[in-house]
């Protein structure tokens, strides 16, 4: 009888474990050093995760990357959309182990014959109404609503941890076209997002950007001043209920 519930079991455990990453980590060591000369900050949720990266005293951009991801006892894999440091492994898989000591994620693998191991702290698990992975699916002109559905090329947003990365991007010719991120609030139909790093423009790092938000059948209603000084109004879809993978 025992061994009728050794499946729910560990189908129960993969998913608590899972569950343990959603939020946002701040990366400490790499390869047994002390990452003090830049600030990277990874978020999962909804299966996906995204990460990106600046200068510590500059703000300067230095890269990003995200995609799906699975999780299985330690066996931890990611599965590029997007990858500013090295494109070619967009689209591929890669292979690590995940073990969380002292309540900090260590993730591991093999680089060139050697171990490549890093370590990240969580900064919050906190949720709100838009906590969740979305993709931009319309926008609003006027009184004019157009809608599109997402394929290779689209517009994320992932919500976690009280963090937030949007990344513009084409998975299939591998073109990144800009990401930003930082921290935000989500309150009584307001959400502010204070900008802590940003591929287009360094100098609109510490700037903090209000707007009116509604969540809509589901989707998220967002509408105010862009950081360019432009009205917008965009309706962002749950990235599992929007994103249609294109036919092979």
């Amino acid at each position: 009888m025992k061994k009728i519930f050794v499946l729910p079991l560990l189908l129960l455990s993969n998913f608590l474990f899972a569950q343990q990453i959603e939020g946002s980590w701040r990366m400490t060591h790499q390869n047994g050093k002390k990452i003090d000369n830049k600030e990277v900050v990874k978020i999962y949720q909804d299966g996906y995760f995204s990460f990106g990266s600046k200068d510590s005293d500059s703000n300067k951009f230095l890269g990003a990357g995200g995609g799906e991801y699975s999780l299985r006892d330690n066996y931890y894999t990611e599965t590029y959309d997007f990858y500013t440091e090295n494109e070619e492994v967009i689209g591929s898989k890669v292979e690590f182990s995940l073990d969380i000591v002292d309540s900090k994620l260590v993730i591991s693998t093999e680089k060139g014959g050697s171990a490549h191991v890093e370590i990240w702290e969580k900064i919050s698990d906190s949720k709100d109404d838009l906590t969740r992975n979305w993709v931009i699916t319309g926008r609003k002109t006027d009184e004019n609503i157009s809608r599109s559905t997402p394929g290779a090329r689209r517009t994320i947003k992932i919500l976690s941890g009280g963090r937030f990365q949007w990344v513009a991007f084409n998975s299939e010719t591998k073109q990144f076209s800009g990401t930003g991120g930082g921290t935000y609030s989500a309150e009584n139909g307001k959400y502010v997002e204070k900008i802590e790093f940003f591929s287009r423009d360094d100098s609109r790092v510490g700037t903090s950007l209000s707007f009116d938000f509604e969540v809509i059948d589901g989707e998220w209603h967002h509408s105010g001043m862009s950081s360019a000084g432009n009205p917008i109004y965009e309706i962002w879809t749950k990235y599992s209920d929007g994103y249609k993978k294109p036919a092979n």
